[in-house]
């Protein structure tokens, strides 16, 4: 993962991943899991509003999606 990743909040991440085919599947309390049909391929987001994702979580978030960074970015614009 070469390029820095941006400070995001969730409702940031939510949206890029559903345009990269996920949909929201179920929530339980501050975490929302987004599904894809495609592929199976299910993850969960922390839902912290008032805060950003972490760095480190939001690559295990990207790599569970099964895109590299460039494609998350991609997706961003």
């Amino acid at each position: 993962m070469s390029k820095e990743l941006p400070s995001l909040r969730a409702r940031e991440v939510i949206r890029i991943l559903e345009k990269a085919g996920f949909a929201r599947w179920r929530q339980k309390g501050s975490h929302l899991t987004l599904y894809r049909a495609s592929d199976g391929r299910a993850l969960t987001v922390p839902v912290h509003f008032s805060k950003t994702v972490p760095k480190g979580t939001l690559r295990a978030i990207i790599k569970q999606a099964g895109l590299t960074s460039e494609d998350f970015l991609r997706f961003a614009k």
